[in-house]
């Protein structure tokens, strides 16, 4: 007989001699019946997880073969622990922060290393990310389709970066096909009453630090984002005495007004000319008046370990670097 069958039958047993009994030696067999009850349910439970887990596994030498959205089953809170259960894939699957009251759809960049949420991406100019605190808040844009553009959402961004020690991984490509990347360890976006505060750690890559505003001395006063409000044109909490969202055309973490922002207007050209520098923009290493072709952040734990018989040059395409 099954587990669950088993436990069915016990469970009857056990409510008939509840009704039954009358004596205190037939109390006693109802106690231990119940108890039973227990153990049996805590079994049971052992071995639909052990079976979820074992489901999200692939067969030795396919480690491909998962589709995303199906290995979500044993609720995993990140992409780096479907990457560590055997999905090797990019795309979007279903994962659940210890906060979050129902699973979330979130896309798995498994290049880089393998296990990276990505929450923001810019392609093509195909999305507009001149948006509302509200759309910020709850994420907007396509992540299903291969060019599709989109933020994760700010309540998502603080849920996924308050649950451990993440880092943020951003990387850029311009219009001569050039590619870079900034890499900024403890990063973390408060909550809402917070105003989704940014903080962050110590960065390393080659795009240069433009988050912290450290690329030249005396800047960082007006330029670093460390400690920063978030900002979009209906909701001004940046140090500047206009409105740098409204100005820049895009949400973000302004100071006065920035360094990096890479939620800024789209132009198809790369080098461009207006008001202000409303662009997608990475100053360190193109300038205020160079718009980026490409733009990905994306978070991982700090502690992740890269699995060391991933042969990501035949799994995945090229990694941005």
């Amino acid at each position: 007989m099954g587990g669950r069958q088993l436990l069915t039958g016990l469970m009857v047993i056990t409510a008939l001699s509840q009704s039954l009994c009358v004596s205190d030696g037939c109390r006693q067999e109802e106690i231990s019946l119940r108890e039973q009850e227990r153990l049996l349910k805590g079994r049971l439970h052992q071995q639909q997880l052990l079976l979820q887990r074992l489901q999200l596994l692939n067969p030795p030498g396919h480690k491909d073969t998962a589709t995303p959205e199906q290995s979500g089953g044993f609720q995993s809170i990140d992409c780096s622990q479907l990457y560590s259960s055997g999905s090797r894939s990019s795309g979007v699957y279903s994962i659940r922060p210890p906060s979050s009251s129902a699973p979330v759809r979130v896309y798995c960049d498994m290049r880089d290393g393998g296990g990276w949420i990505v929450i923001q991406r810019r392609l093509n100019g195909v999305e507009t990310f001149n948006r509302s605190w509200t759309d910020y808040k709850d994420g907007f844009g396509d992540m299903d389709a291969e060019s599709g553009e989109f933020w994760l959402g700010n309540d998502l961004l603080h849920s996924i970066s308050t649950q451990g020690n993440y880092s943020l991984r951003i990387n850029l490509e311009d219009f001569d096909g050039n590619q870079r990347y900034a890499e900024y360890k403890n990063f973390k976006v408060a909550n809402e009453m917070d105003r989704y505060r940014l903080t962050f750690g110590a960065y390393v890559g080659t795009a240069g630090d433009a988050l912290s505003g450290s690329y030249r001395v005396g800047v960082s006063d007006w330029a670093s984002h460390q400690g920063m409000a978030f900002s979009t044109y209906d909701q001004d909490n940046d140090n500047y005495k206009g409105n740098c969202a409204l100005e820049d055309k895009g949400g973000w973490w302004f100071n006065k007004c920035h360094s990096a922002h890479l939620n800024g207007l789209y132009y198809p050209t790369g080098h461009y000319s207006a008001l202000t520098d409303d662009g997608v923009v990475w100053y360190p290493w193109r300038g205020w008046w160079y718009s980026l072709k490409t733009s990905i952040m994306k978070l991982r734990p700090v502690d992740f370990k890269i699995d060391p018989t991933d042969d990501f040059s035949a799994v995945h395409p090229a990694p941005l670097s």
